[in-house]
């Protein structure tokens, strides 16, 4: 029966850190995602200025007005995919740390020896790399609603140009529900 017991405090000692690999885990994959649709932006973005630049019927203003627009709009996606980058390698590394945690624990639990420090420190550790992977996702998420807030104020400008002049007056989106314009 004393078997049994330390067995399966063995196996409850490196699950512990199974929360916290899970929840790794799920960060990773969604910042996996968030890449992916960024990296599609910037491609989006490399055609639509090929296209700009292709067609000449294009009104200067206009012209200048959506090439300004593309490079902002492109350098931030820039800036998002670096933070999405970082943010995975210390995604990948804290799930390491959370595994050899847990392995750690088993040993620990099995020779009953004096380092559970080094499981301790390690899951700090852990912890220390994902809540530096979160304020780098929050960042990101940041530059990605300027973006979004870039490209909805150009084709507001835009829409304005060409509306008809009873919607010529209309304030921008969400702030005419306050009466004011940004």
């Amino acid at each position: 029966m004393g078997e049994l017991t330390s067995a399966i405090s063995v196996l409850s000692a490196m699950i512990t850190p199974s929360v916290l690999i899970l929840a790794c885990g799920s960060l990773i994959l969604t910042t996996s995602n968030r890449l992916t649709r960024v990296i599609d932006r910037v491609r989006e973005l490399a055609t639509e200025v090929e296209m700009l630049a292709a067609d000449p019927d294009n009104e200067e203003k206009f012209v200048q007005e959506k090439r300004t627009m593309l490079f902002e709009l492109l350098d931030k996606a820039i800036s998002r995919a670096r933070l999405l980058q970082k943010a995975m390698t210390r995604l990948y590394v804290a799930l390491s740390t959370f595994l050899a945690t847990s392995v750690a624990l088993g040993i620990v639990a099995v020779t009953n020896s004096a380092f559970a420090p080094v499981a301790l420190v390690l899951g700090f550790i852990g912890a220390g790399l994902m809540f530096a992977a979160s304020v780098l996702l929050i960042l990101e998420s940041q530059i990605g609603l300027a973006s979004t807030y870039t490209e909805m104020d150009f084709l507001w400008r835009r829409g304005q140009h060409h509306a008809p002049p009873e919607l010529q007056q209309l304030k921008k989106g969400f702030w005419r529900l306050f009466g004011t314009t940004r």
